[in-house]
Order: C-alpha cells, then sequence, then structure tokens
C-alpha cells in the first residue's frame, strides 16, 4: 500500500492510541483518578467538619431562588450542595444513608469517612496496593466493633431508670443543635412524645407544628392533639365527651360534576327540581352520619355550606379539610376507624375523648383534644422568633426523636465526647502491633482517624485539640475507660458523671458506614466522565 495513504493529521484521540470514547468525554487514569476521588471526598468532609460537636458552627445556604436555610445538620448541608466530583457524591449518599437510618451522626460519618481517606493518602504514595489497605481496614473495623460493643451496656430495666438514660442520650444529642440552650427542656419532650409511642416507633405519630412568636422556651409538648384547623360557623367551640366520627368522604359527591355533562331542560322550575334532587342527596348523607349518634364530624375533604348548617342544627361539631396526615394521627389518638361510607353503623368504631375546645397559640386558633382513648400520637409546638429558627429547630427535633425510637427498638448505650473513639483507637492500635505485613500500617492509619473525630470536636471549641486527645489517650491506657472531652471547660473529664451517653446502635452506624465509604472510594482507579450534550442550534 502506497505511504500516501497515512491521515496527515490524525484526530486527537488516536494520539496516545484508539479512544473507545464519544467525542468530549474525559477519562482519568491512575494517580490523577485517585487524587480527584480522594481529594473531592475529602474537601467534603472539610466542609461540614466544623459543624461538629456541642461548639460546632452553623452554615447559611442559599437556593438558586434564594430561600435560605441557616443548619448545622450535616445531612441538610450535603443534601442541598450542588456537587461536581464522583466522590463528594458518595459521601452525600452516606450521610442520608445515616440520617434515614437512624436520624443522627450524618457529620461524623462523613468526617470519619474523610479521615480515613487523608490517611490512606500517604499509604498509597507509598505504592501499598489499595486492595491491601482494604484488608486492614476490615480488621479494623472488626476490632472496633467489637471494642464498641464491650463498652456498650444495657439499660432496658425498670421504667424510672429507663427514663433517665432515654433522657441523658436525647440531651447529648440536642447539645449540638440550635436548641441546646434549652435542651434540659427539648430532651424531656422528646423523651414524653417517644415513651407515648409505647414502642411502635412510627414517628409519623408525632406531629411537630411550628409558630412564629415567643421564644424556644415557650416550646410545650401538647397534653392530647392539636389540629390546626378552625371550627365551622355557628358550631359550639367547647364540647365534653365528645363522640367522633372521623371521615374521608367527599360531601359534594352528588353535584352533576362529570367533565363536558350537558343537562337541557325547558323551564326554571326543572333546573330548581335538579337542585332539589342534589341537596335531597346530600342532605340523606347528612342524616346518615348523623345516624351514627356523633356528636363531633371531623372530615379529610371539604364540608360544604349545606351540611355545615344541617351538622349546626343538629348539635354536632364540624371540622372539615382535617389535612391526610392529621386524619391518620386523629383516628390512632382517638381510638377510631376512618370512614367512607355510612350504611352501616353499627361496624363502626367511633372515636372518643374528654374535652374538644378551641386555643390560641400565637396569634392562630387551634382545635386540642384532651384526654384521648388511643393517646399513641402526640403533638409537639415549637416556638421561636423567626421561621428560619423553627425550621432549625424542627431538624433537630427530629434527630432526637430518631435516635431515640432507635434506643428504643436497640437499648445499649455508650459514654459520648470522643471516650467511645479513643477506645476504639486503643483497640485498633492493640490489632496493629500484633498483625504482621503491610496491613498494621492500614490499621494504624484507620487508628489515627477515629481519633481524628475528638480532634475535630475540640478544635471547633477552640481548644488546644492535639494537647486534649493526647490527655484523653493517656486517661484511657492509665484504665479510665469513661473518660472523654468536656467542651464546657476545655478538659478531660467522667462522661459518666457528666451524664454525657451516645447510641449504640447510632456510633456503630456511623463506624461501618464511613469505613464502607471509603472503601468504595479509594478502590477507583479510573474517571470516566461523559462528554456534555450539544446544543441544538
Amino acid at each position: 500500500h502506497p505511504a500516501s495513504g497515512v491521515c496527515p493529521n490524525p484526530p486527537a484521540s488516536q494520539m496516545g492510541g484508539p479512544s473507545v470514547l464519544g467525542q468530549g468525554a474525559m477519562n482519568f487514569k491512575g494517580a490523577d483518578a485517585k487524587m480527584s476521588v480522594v481529594i473531592g471526598a475529602m474537601a467534603v468532609s472539610d466542609l461540614v467538619k466544623s459543624t461538629l460537636g456541642p461548639k460546632g458552627m452553623d452554615k447559611i445556604l442559599q437556593s438558586q431562588t434564594g430561600e435560605v436555610t441557616v443548619t448545622n445538620d450535616g445531612a441538610t448541608i450535603l443534601r442541598r450542595l450542588t456537587l461536581d466530583n464522583p466522590a463528594a457524591k458518595i459521601l452525600v449518599d452516606i450521610s442520608k444513608t445515616q440520617d434515614e437510618e437512624v436520624g443522627d451522626g450524618t457529620t461524623t460519618v462523613c468526617i470519619l469517612a474523610g479521615s480515613l481517606l487523608a490517611e490512606a493518602d500517604p499509604l498509597l504514595s507509598q505504592r501499598i496496593h489499595p486492595q491491601t489497605i482494604i484488608q486492614g481496614w476490615r480488621l479494623a473495623v472488626g476490632a472496633a466493633r467489637k471494642q464498641l460493643e464491650a463498652m456498650a451496656w444495657d439499660f432496658n430495666s425498670e421504667p424510672e431508670a429507663f427514663r433517665k438514660v432515654l433522657f441523658k442520650i436525647a440531651k447529648t444529642t440536642l447539645s449540638s443543635k440550635i436548641v441546646h440552650n434549652e435542651h434540659d427542656q427539648f430532651a424531656n419532650i422528646c423523651v414524653d412524645a417517644i415513651l407515648r409511642l409505647k414502642g411502635s416507633g412510627s414517628l409519623e405519630n408525632i406531629q411537630i407544628i411550628k409558630k412564629c412568636g415567643g421564644s424556644m422556651k415557650d416550646s410545650f409538648l401538647a397534653e392530647g392533639f392539636i389540629l390546626d384547623k378552625k371550627i365551622g360557623v355557628g358550631q359550639p367551640k367547647r364540647l365534653e365527651n365528645a363522640k367522633i366520627l372521623v371521615a374521608n368522604t367527599p360531601m359534594d359527591t352528588d353535584k352533576v360534576k362529570i367533565y363536558g355533562a350537558k343537562v337541557k331542560v325547558d323551564s326554571m322550575t326543572k333546573v330548581a327540581e335538579i337542585e332539589a334532587a342534589e341537596l335531597g342527596k346530600m342532605i340523606a348523607k347528612c342524616e346518615k352520619i348523623a345516624a351514627h349518634g356523633c356528636n363531633v364530624f371531623i372530615n379529610r375533604q371539604l364540608i360544604y355550606n349545606k351540611p355545615e348548617q344541617y351538622f349546626a342544627d343538629k348539635g354536632i361539631m364540624a371540622i372539615e379539610h382535617a389535612d391526610f396526615e392529621g386524619v391518620e394521627r386523629l383516628s390512632k389518638v382517638l381510638g377510631g376507624d376512618i370512614v367512607s361510607t355510612f350504611d352501616h353503623p353499627e361496624l363502626v368504631k367511633m372515636g372518643g375523648c374528654k374535652l374538644i375546645e378551641e386555643i390560641m397559640i400565637g396569634e392562630d386558633r387551634m382545635i386540642q383534644f384532651s384526654g384521648c382513648e388511643g393517646g399513641e400520637a402526640c403533638t409537639i409546638v415549637l416556638r421561636g422568633a423567626s421561621m428560619h429558627l423553627l425550621d432549625e429547630a424542627e431538624r433537630s427535633v427530629h434527630d432526637a426523636l430518631c435516635v431515640l425510637s432507635t434506643v428504643v427498638k436497640d437499648p445499649r448505650a455508650i459514654y459520648g465526647g470522643g471516650c467511645s473513639e479513643v477506645a476504639m483507637a486503643e483497640a485498633v492500635d492493640e490489632l496493629a502491633k500484633i498483625t504482621p505485613g503491610k496491613k498494621s500500617l492500614a490499621i494504624e492509619a484507620f487508628a489515627r482517624a477515629l481519633r481524628a473525630l475528638p480532634k475535630t470536636i475540640a478544635e471547633n471549641g477552640g481548644y488546644d485539640a492535639t494537647e486534649l486527645v493526647t490527655q484523653l489517650r493517656a486517661a484511657h491506657a492509665g484504665g479510665n475507660k469513661s473518660a472523654g472531652l468536656d467542651m464546657r471547660n476545655g478538659k478531660i473529664a467522667d462522661m459518666e458523671g457528666m451524664g454525657i451517653t451516645e447510641s449504640f446502635r447510632v456510633k456503630c452506624c456511623s463506624l461501618v458506614s464511613a469505613s464502607e465509604a471509603a472503601e468504595m472510594i479509594i478502590r477507583v482507579d479510573e474517571v470516566v466522565t461523559c462528554a456534555p450534550r450539544q446544543r441544538q442550534e
């Protein structure tokens, strides 16, 4: 073949050998790929680092629409970020999983994964294979978990002691949130709300109402149940010994509302007859409802003027448009069924409560149900100066409720304040001493990553982190296994005496999730980015 057949200017993709990727696609290999993913994950971890611990700072997040969120909740911060780095997205995912699974420890998970990668970076530079590092980490996780289980203590004893431990766990969870100034009050609110669920753990039965005004101190757990609605016109505003029918039914069922339907009539009397027939059907439905013998009717859908007037004449209190969750919770709290048809009153179980009255919270009227039969649902009313503050308080309370419901299912606790991390690091160090080969370097790195958590907590408080963490290490080595960081005074203290207690399950979940995410990221040796979509001119 003649040499002139060779193309003088080969395409750029063929310069370094043949390429199978589309035009505009990029791929990073080897050291570049490792650099990209490790640095991306470490950057996300550094972003949330300053929010950890009781002295953690808040972040202001502004969306493209200009909506502002002020928060120090790791999962919320990461969820709102628009990230481009693939490894950073993995960290966001584990943070979300932690939030859905146990509700708290979202920041811890990110920082631990970031620290693991930061410690793995020098090992990779020493040409240690990622799989060797992963093997070492897996051994380290096993040792750390075993140590954590040995430290955990079961407190599923008499109710009084159980409540005390729940209170301590709630207080510890809330101490790093915006409500920390009132954490005793909020911890009591959360514990009472969880104990009312009687171990069911269905948090949707706890309703949180946010009302601007007052201060956080004015927040309370409602005695009965509060519905954010008003009582109908001309009906009694207070009712004792209520028999309540909770329904989800359209009250205008019999209007002619078929799309595009036409009714031709030849006189106005016929129109009046149609209207009278419609009205008759409505009233017939109302009579069936009244036949149940209820004196309160609560509907998920609208109750129109005529039925409302009928109920008022019969002395039945009618509440319309109670949102779906409101109806679900009401049926649980009042111990009644949600009804849609009314032909068999004898089959319907009605709800009951001792008193229904209208109350004022701030400047809004609401309906309070007191002395309910079911009692497995409740309402937390949050008060505060602004909506941003209330949103953050709601997130804090929700985290505490999630942790408490986890603890009720798995009643084991450990001491907080960096105590468990240092104890785990100590156990991992012991393992490194007896493990031969390069794996021991990875195990030592894992122990250093665990110690990064108490170090970050101390740094956020403005204390000398290195000094405190080394003191804490020495205290544990000296046999004081419940020593941890006292962030009020910036010294080492006994966590048992201070009552700083955390859930075993939350801590265990953070440990396992963080190590799995770091493993996943460190395995990457190539990043392929698709070509951007071409715009049609």
